[in-house]
């Protein structure tokens, strides 16, 4: 097939703000988890499938399976749908402790605007 680009796991996209391997970073409708560093602007591979662990809202306890949506005013995932981005599901329970700040997200791959 001439006109097939690539499988589109992941996307090399300018970054939106400076980031860290590892770190999740919203595009437009696009998220993803940078695989390399980059400055804002740069040029920074974004992977859009797969189980990563994020920074979480520390207070908020996760089951598996809990829809969980990106936060990019405080660049952290939370359960709340309320002007964030659906990003994937809770892949393992998570204590809502304060020192609960990470969890493990399977990404969906999706660029849709927030649930209703």
């Amino acid at each position: 097939m001439r006109n097939f680009i690539q499988a589109g796991n992941t996307v090399v996209v300018p970054a939106p703000y400076a980031l860290t391997s590892g770190q999740g970073a919203k595009v437009g409708q696009l998220f993803g988890v940078a695989t390399n560093d980059a400055a804002l602007s740069a040029d920074v591979a974004l992977d859009l499938t797969g189980v990563f662990e994020l920074t979480k809202i520390g207070s908020q306890a996760w089951t598996v399976g809990a829809l969980v949506y990106w936060d990019d005013t405080n660049k952290r995932c939370t359960t709340v749908a309320t002007a964030n981005l659906l990003i994937g599901v809770a892949a393992a329970a998570v204590a809502g402790g304060a020192g609960n700040t990470t969890g493990r997200v399977r990404l969906n791959a999706s660029f849709r605007a927030n649930d209703p």
